[in-house]
């Protein structure tokens, strides 16, 4: 069902570009082809938390072990942008792949080692911070989906913002 919703916003997207380089609004070509309107309706797939789950725990367990589950930035002036990156180290027999790093708001951007980290090998997880909307102590988190018996995982750092 997945495959079929972005073969047909592929469809879509592809059919919305189909219009000559110079043309205007009111000149645009149609297209022969069958455009899926469902699609387009309905907008990108998102996951839902217990597909991210099921997805990340289909691949063989592992076990892991996390420089840090916690980190503290301290004060810092409000506007700033401010990242820290977590060490996470395969301590399985299998493979860890991190199939997402979901964060608790849109003020935290994520970054992570997308390829399998093999056992007894590092990855690393960033996770990106701006601090222009806050004020105060402040505490976020972010959620790990892996294949590993407890997930998702939870990373948290705090910060307290200075005006």
């Amino acid at each position: 069902m997945k495959n079929l919703v972005k073969i047909l916003s592929l469809v879509a997207v592809l059919s919305l570009g189909a219009c000559k380089k110079n043309q205007q609004a009111d000149q645009l070509v149609e297209s022969t082809e069958p455009v899926a309107t469902e699609a387009v309706a309905a907008g990108p797939a998102v996951a839902s938390e217990d597909e991210m789950l099921k997805s990340a725990q289909s691949k063989p367990l592992t076990t892991v072990a996390l420089s840090e589950a916690a980190f503290e930035f301290g004060n810092i002036k409000k506007g700033e942008q401010k990242e820290h990156t977590y060490e996470i180290t395969n301590t399985g027999t299998n493979p860890l792949i991190i199939s997402q790093v979901k964060p608790g708001c849109g003020c935290t951007v994520p970054d992570y080692t997308k390829e399998p980290i093999l056992p007894g090998q590092k990855g690393k997880i960033t996770l990106k911070f701006d601090s222009s909307g806050f004020d105060g102590l402040v505490n976020k988190q972010a959620e790990i989906y892996a294949n590993v018996e407890k997930a998702p995982m939870v990373i948290t750092f705090s910060a307290d913002i200075q005006p």
